[in-house]
């Protein structure tokens, strides 16, 4: 008896001192080629734990299914390690998902002014790796259940009846489905990215995370707002940043008609000039109403970003407000009221001159044949037609 003990234990030696060796032999050679290469580090900090795991979970296995004396424990034995070499397998293959990710999403940096590519693949590969690992872990929970001969014959029985159940598990899943659907459109479809600056359900903010279910907005006070992937795929919504940063901005402003936009145009030069936050792609002041009692005037600039485009609007408004009070003050709005006596209202005689002239339907032979086509009224001759109407 105790010499098949003594066999196992020389069984447990000799596979853990191999696993040992064949970890050691992966961290030199990683080591090694870490100093050339990136990758290389970033697998050994990530995979470093599962690998061990997995060698030192394998080498007790081999030794239980060869020298382990029990029959009736070695079953059992057996049966736990390979649920552990399972798990193991999983949690390596997982964090060589992250590291391919992780090694992917150091190619592109979206810290630089031109990321639009960058944010696009950043996008893709966060979805992709929680896909990804998202089936490593349903398919170890499955190869985990299916070590028990209790759960194969409920298997077999579930497969059977596949079609009525995937109908039901559609049916009851149908929202949850929705959104995994609607977020696999949303990152290959490049309508949304991560940080890109968007206008959604009335609020504006940038794009913290994308997931398979739900979208989250860094709004710009801090806030976050969290909106399913579907509202995306079936709402309108503004993409600042759809195909690059910079953006347009205007500044309304209603003045009286004594402002003179020539001034303001050349007061407007200087204030840009003075700043950093424009980029001088563009500067246009026009007068684009002029009703009611006043004049709109609209200015027009550009900034590389939406945050540097909202500062200079307010920079430039405040400027146009500050010089308009000092330099023209006759322009700024006012209301008029003109006081009349009620009492003695202008006499208005019999003499005063009948309107006249010509209309888009009536006072000439053409307007009133143009006004025929509307009524099937038969027109009526004039002396000085040139030839008669029918």
């Amino acid at each position: 008896m105790w010499d098949g003990w003594v066999d196992f234990g020389i069984a447990v030696v000799v596979g853990i001192g191999v696993a040992i060796v064949v970890a050691v032999i992966a961290t030199i050679v990683l080591a090694v080629v870490a100093r050339r290469r990136r990758w290389a580090g970033v697998l050994s900090r990530q995979s470093r734990a599962p690998f061990r795991m997995l060698l030192l979970v394998v080498a007790l296995w081999v030794a239980v299914r060869v020298a382990f004396p029990d029959e009736t424990w070695r079953g059992i034995l057996g049966q736990i390690l390979t649920i552990l070499i399972i798990s193991a397998s999983a949690w390596l293959l997982a964090s060589l998902v992250v590291v391919a990710t992780d090694v992917a999403l150091g190619r592109y940096r979206i810290d630089v002014p031109d990321n639009r590519v960058a944010r696009r693949i950043r996008t893709q590969t966060l979805v992709v790796r929680r896909l990804a690992i998202a089936i490593i872990v349903i398919i170890g929970i499955g190869a985990v259940l299916l070590t028990f001969d209790s759960v194969r014959a409920i298997g077999a029985s579930v497969l059977a009846s596949a079609g009525i159940a995937s109908i039901v598990a559609g049916l009851a899943a149908q929202s949850v489905l929705a959104n995994v659907f609607a977020g696999l459109q949303i990152v290959f479809s490049d309508a949304l990215r991560v940080d890109d600056v968007v206008v959604a359900d009335g609020e504006w903010g940038r794009v913290g995370e994308i997931t398979l279910s739900y979208v989250v907005l860094d709004l710009w006070d801090d806030r976050r707002l969290v909106l399913p992937c579907t509202y995306f795929t079936t709402t309108p919504f503004e993409n600042w940043t759809r195909k690059g940063s910079e953006l347009l901005g205007a500044v309304e402003m209603d003045l009286d008609w004594n402002v003179s936009p020539a001034l303001m145009r050349a007061h407007l030069r200087q204030v840009l000039e003075r700043t950093d936050l424009w980029d001088g792609r563009t500067s246009v002041l026009q007068v684009t109403d002029a009703v009611a009692g006043y004049v709109r005037v609209r200015i027009l600039v550009t900034a590389k970003d939406a945050p540097t485009l909202f500062d200079l609007r307010c920079l430039v408004r405040e400027a146009m407000v500050a010089w308009v009070q000092e330099s023209m003050p006759q322009a700024l709005p006012v209301q008029r009221v003109l006081m009349t006596d009620a009492a003695a209202p202008a006499p208005r005689t019999s003499a005063d001159p009948t309107p006249t002239g010509d209309g888009l339907f009536t006072g000439s032979a053409e307007a009133e044949r143009r006004a025929s086509t509307f009524t099937n009224a038969i027109p009526i001759l004039r002396d000085d037609d040139a030839e008669p109407s029918t």
